[in-house]
């Protein structure tokens, strides 16, 4: 299957998904969506599949996430049906990527973030992999338009060291390589001038099965080594400030504790606030709880969870806000529905998890782990 923006096909028993929509950095639409999930169902049952690959031809991005623009189409024109079909046909794919019964392998390079992210994050529980190459700039930066980390993203956010998860969830820093690495956020590295060699030995090298494909995979990323290594890289110098700052309690909370520690002349600390007070404070607390409750949850109630959420961030919360100021008129100068960190209560917080469905009408109540 071939479309103006993806191509999909099989060669040698893999299915290979490329993502060819250069100009808007890949960002998923919902026929992008549909293609990936059309192709997935078939490939599940299909014995002559033994693996699926997902990359881009492009190095300046794998997937920049969903496409935010129409989402802001949709809302702007009242549109809520076409925005839960988005979400709802986008966390099926997600739950299908985590639950596909073959080892699926992404090759995340340059932009990955939001959607880019729930496309590739599941290859981990399938017995695949996630790599990573040098142009990698991983980030998960919703609450910086007021949205939060979705794509059941925060399930694995949750299960990163120490408090890395609620760090990278609140703030959206974004991660090279080595970073990625160290988050327990991809499995190995390729140099971006060997995936072309890479996916062209697939198409070629007989297999066996699955397992063999991603041994032969594993065995090719080997050959090339990231720098810095992930235990010297930026994450990891930061790791010690990261866990005493954001171990635990809301955005206030944090803020206060980086403030205090910025105040007696560390610049880590000092950064870090001036960023945390540029996103929407109800957004920062949303993702930090998010990734609470991802922590004793499985990835369907994770993504049940998430499509709560995107009805009452379009609804009530600052995410057409967001988008008009960073993305539409690219003034910077959101107006924030609650302005300040210190003014957001566990209310508003606990308001923005409720369901908009009951759990007998929930779109996602099929999705079993």
């Amino acid at each position: 299957m071939t479309t103006e923006d993806i191509r999909i096909d099989t060669a040698n028993g893999i299915g290979f998904i490329a993502l060819d929509r250069p100009k808007a950095l890949n960002a998923l639409t919902p026929l992008m969506l549909r293609a990936i999930s059309e192709a997935l169902r078939a490939w599940r049952h299909d014995q002559a599949i033994r693996s699926v690959i997902v990359y881009s031809p492009h190095v300046r991005a794998f997937c920049a996430g969903g496409d935010i623009r129409f989402l802001h189409e949709s809302a702007q024109a009242g549109d809520r049906a076409a925005i839960d079909a988005f979400f709802t046909d986008e966390y099926k794919l997600n739950h299908a990527i985590f639950t596909f019964p073959k080892p699926y392998v992404a090759v995340v390079n340059g932009v990955v973030m939001g959607g880019g992210m729930g496309i590739s994050q599941g290859a981990h529980h399938t017995g695949g992999l996630r790599i990573v190459t040098q142009s990698t700039k991983m980030a998960m930066p919703e609450t910086r338009i007021g949205l939060f980390p979705d794509v059941g993203v925060s399930w694995f956010l949750a299960r990163a060291p120490g408090a890395i998860g609620r760090y990278l969830a609140a703030t959206g820093a974004s991660l090279s390589a080595a970073d990625a690495l160290y988050a327990r956020m991809a499995d190995a590295y390729l140099d971006d001038g060997a995936l072309p060699g890479l996916i062209e030995s697939l198409r070629h090298q007989r297999f066996l099965d699955g397992v063999e494909i991603v041994r032969f995979v594993q065995n090719e990323t080997t050959k090339y080594k990231v720098a810095p290594i992930p235990e010297k890289g930026e994450l990891a110098a930061a790791r010690t400030m990261i866990d005493k700052h954001f171990a635990a309690g809301n955005g206030a909370s944090i803020l206060a504790s980086l403030e205090r520690e910025a105040d007696i002349g560390n610049d880590w600390a000092k950064r870090t606030a001036a960023e945390l007070r540029e996103r929407s404070p109800l957004s920062v607390d949303v993702a930090l709880q998010q990734v609470d409750r991802a922590k004793f949850s499985t990835m369907a109630e994770t993504l049940r969870r998430d499509l709560d959420l995107t009805r009452t961030v379009f609804e009530r919360g600052d995410v057409l806000e967001g988008i008009r100021a960073r993305i539409v008129h690219k003034d910077n100068e959101p107006r924030w529905k609650i302005a300040r960190a210190e003014d957001v209560n566990a209310a508003d917080v606990d308001r923005m998890f409720e369901s908009a469905w009951t759990p007998a009408a929930h779109p996602l109540r099929l999705l079993k782990d």
